[in-house]
Parts: structure tokens; sequence; C-alpha cells
């Protein structure tokens, strides 16, 4: 006779047992020798509460030690880090992602609900490939965002891993020195809404400080301005990676309007844009400042300077005449007599005294005058150098 299955068992099963976690790039670190430590239900979710595969590593030297905090079923659900709770894609919190995608949150509070919820996501990412978000999320068609590509982060922030502050170098009781592995810097003042976070209101989005920090930069950020010069349509792009091209830049700008020019200079990644009509330019900067991504990398985009400098002997200096076009370009209203050719080899002109050069208008007696016929250069002569007056084939 079979044993009958015992009530743990059955919670056993939903238990989860995982060979590496989903970690951001920050939570890992830039160690690519990294070495870890896995305790199979070694905690429970601090979200879900189910025990899970616990996973501890340092992400670097002079780092604190890290661990995962949630399970993975947990940060698939809401796409996120299993140690610091922020986006994978963005590395935003979850708040303002929810605020820029307009998502509402689904996730049950209650234990039994929760429980279930679980076990239906736990259903549905197994009949996908696993490596894709859950939840609303997951149900979006594309979760592109200006407000999002604005405030995310393009490279790791390390200094996240930082370690804690030595609670005995605040009382001025630390006898360690350099050798103490914990942080010798002023604690955050208690009256700061960032000293005052915890895990379940950064993973449901709800009253982040964080959050409302990043939220507030986003309403004071400041926009481009365009230059009074309307003939200046050239964009400057900078922070380009390596291996940019040429047809990589104007793929993120052909659809504005028709590109009159393109010069990149690769070893200062940098690239300057000139579009035919400034219409086309003051476009481009509304729809690509702040958010512009080529090649996984996010690039600066500013306003190229006035090439139009004042003409020399002008009345005023006059530039060149703005337009939505090429410009053109006004010139002096009066010029200098046109030069006439000089009688120095017996050539007839008309010439001030001295020449423009100061210099007789006649041959020096010193130099010998040809005769009358003769070749003025040896190398003309057709008897000299080999020169042959039979025919050649």
């Amino acid at each position: 006779m079979a044993a009958s299955k015992g009530t743990n068992t059955y919670n056993r099963q939903n238990w989860e047992s995982a060979d590496f976690p989903i970690l951001c790039q920050t939570c890992l670190g830039d160690n690519p020798y990294i070495r870890m430590t896995k305790e199979k239900f070694g905690k429970e979710c601090k979200i879900c509460t189910r025990p899970f595969t616990i996973f501890r590593w340092c992400p670097g030297a002079k780092m604190r030690f890290k661990k995962t905090e949630v399970c993975q079923t947990c940060a698939k659900v809401k796409n996120v880090c299993q140690t610091c709770m922020l986006d994978l894609e963005y590395g935003l919190p979850v708040q303002v992602r929810d605020h820029a995608l307009k998502i509402a949150e689904s996730m049950p509070t209650s234990a039994v609900n929760r429980e279930y919820f679980l076990q239906n996501q736990d259903t549905e990412l197994e009949k996908g490939d696993g490596t894709g978000p859950g939840g609303a999320l997951g149900k979006l068609p594309s979760h592109k965002h200006e407000l999002l590509m604005k405030l995310a982060r393009t490279t790791p922030y390390y200094k996240r891993n930082r370690p804690h502050i030595c609670s005995f170098w605040v009382k001025g009781e630390c006898k360690r020195g350099e050798e103490c592995p914990y942080r010798h810097d002023k604690p955050t003042d208690p009256d700061d809404p960032l000293a005052d976070q915890n895990i379940k209101d950064r993973y449901y989005g709800v009253n982040d400080p964080v959050a409302k920090k990043l939220l507030d930069r986003a309403k004071a950020m400041p926009a481009l301005e365009a230059p009074e010069d309307k003939s200046i349509t050239t964009l400057y792009i900078g922070g380009l990676g390596e291996g940019v091209t040429d047809q990589d830049v104007k793929n993120s700008f052909y659809a504005f309007g028709e590109i009159r020019s393109l010069n990149l200079v690769a070893k200062q990644g940098c690239a300057f844009v000139t579009f035919t009509k400034r219409s086309s330019a003051e476009e481009a900067v509304e729809k690509s400042f702040n958010k512009l991504v080529i090649r996984g990398n996010k690039v600066t985009l500013r306003w190229g300077k006035s090439q139009n400098k004042p003409i020399a002997g002008g009345s005023g200096g006059e530039k060149a005449a703005a337009g939505d076009d090429m410009g053109t370009m006004s010139l002096p209203g009066s010029l200098p007599p046109p030069l006439m050719e000089n009688n120095f080899f017996g050539l007839q002109g008309n010439m001030p005294p001295g020449g423009f050069l100061g210099l007789p208008n006649s041959l020096p007696p010193s130099l010998p005058q040809a005769p009358a016929g003769a070749i003025p250069y040896p190398s003309q002569d057709p008897s000299r150098m080999g020169a042959s007056s039979a025919p050649r084939y």
C-alpha cells in the first residue's frame, strides 16, 4: 500500500529551487570571476513567504556581501531584480515604471489570494519560454516610454553596493581604522524621506521615496531650447559607442526630414547631422532629446553652432542671411579695382608706379635679354632631352 502524502509534501511542491538568480548588472557587480554560495530553501520570500533558494555573493572589492531577498516567481511577476527590487530593463523603481505605463497593481496582498495568484502565474510562465515578464507587464505589446527613456540609467551604479555605515565609528568607538569593513561616513539624516525605505513598498510601488524623487526630477527636467539663428540646422550627437556607423546614425534621424550631410567622428564618439530644413531639426530635437538610444547607448543631443562669420571688407561685417535653407551670402558694397597684367615680360597694362610689389616695371639691367625668336626655356627646345621629330607609335 502506497504511503499517503502529508501536508508538508504538498507545501513543498510550491517551493522554489533555482540554479542561478535573477539579478541586475549593478547587484551582480563588475567582477567577471564572481563566486556564489547557494542554499536550497534557505529562507522565506519577503513577499509571498514561500521558501526559496538563497544566493549570496560579493559584487566586488570593498563591497558588502549581497543576497537574494524574494523568490523568482515574485521577481518575474514584476520584472525586477531579486535583490534591489528595481526594474531589470530601466533600473528604475516599480512605482515610476507603473506610473509611466499606467499599470494598476494586480497582485493581491492577502495570504490566500496571493498564493492562488502566484500559482496561476507559475502556470502561465511555464507555458512560455520563462524569460519574459509576467503579470500585467507581460501583457503589454511594448513598454517603451519617453519618461522611462529619460530617467533610465545607461551604466551600472556600483556605488549602491558600498558597505553599510559603521555604527561604532558614528559613536566614536571604532578602533579598526582602515581595516574596518564598514563605511566611515556621516549617516543619513533621519528626517530625510530616503532614510525610511522597505522592500514591500518598493516591490508593490507605493509610498516609495526614491520613486517620488525621480518623478519630481522628471517634472523639473529642462528642455533643449532652439537657437535664435534660423540658419542653424545642425545637431550634435555625443556619447556614441564603438562600432557605430554612419548608417546607424542616419537610421535614427532620417524619419524627421531630408539630411543634407552627416559627419561621424569615430575617435571622439560623436557625429554632426545637418538637415535641409530647420523644421526637421526642431522635430528631431523634440522627439529625441534625452531619449535617443543608438546601439544600446543613450546619446546626448545638442544644437550645433553657427558657422556664419563676418566678411572682411564689408560695411559693418555682414553675415549670411538667415533662412530655412542654406541661406545666401551678402557681398560687401564696394570691391577693390581688378588687378591688371604687369608689363614685366613686355605685356601692356596699367600699373601703379613701382607696381603692386614696389618693383620696377621693366626688367633689371643685370638680367640677360633673350634674342628675338629664341625659345625662352631650354626645356621647350624639341632638339634637347632626347626629343625627336620622328613620329612614335
